[in-house]
């Protein structure tokens, strides 16, 4: 794929749009790869730890991810979701490129992390692309393997 990716903007869930997210589906092959965005909304609306993001592309809602902060000071990207119809446009990549940017702005950020059934090839295969190496470490009592991404900083050191 080229670097020619849909503009897509991340939003925060609102009351505008909380509904457009929830009747997002990814394919049903997809099923069992990631959990419902009713799942990670209440999971952002009563587990204190993480932050949910609209993906949109021309005003629509047309994916849903969510990050959270851990102790460590890494910041996790979890529950990507890019709806059906708007998969293999390269959607989720702009998103995740997007996030990249934003926390490799922020100085006390450590690595970017993220976890994928190992099955998920797709996911695999994306995040590879854009820099997350496996590191060995496991989530969810093994179920999904952990990938982590670590910003360049630029020393202003002279």
């Amino acid at each position: 794929m080229s670097d020619d990716l849909p503009t897509v903007r991340l939003e925060p869930v609102t009351a505008d749009n909380w509904r457009d997210c929830t009747r997002l589906q990814g394919r049903p092959d997809q099923a069992d790869l990631v959990m419902p965005v009713v799942y990670n909304l209440c999971q952002c609306a009563y587990g204190g730890v993480w932050q949910p993001l609209a993906i949109t592309r021309s005003g629509r809602v047309v994916g849903f991810v969510m990050w959270g902060r851990d102790d460590d000071r890494s910041i996790w990207i979890g529950g990507l979701l890019v709806d059906a119809g708007a998969q293999r446009s390269g959607v989720a990549r702009s998103a995740v490129r997007q996030l990249q940017q934003r926390f490799a702005a922020e100085p006390d950020c450590p690595n970017v992390a993220l976890s994928y059934p190992p099955s998920n090839t797709a996911a695999r295969d994306l995040y590879a692309s854009l820099g997350f190496r496996e590191t060995g470490e496991t989530e969810d009592d093994g179920a999904e393997v952990v990938a982590r991404w670590f910003p360049e900083r630029v020393s202003t050191d002279r």
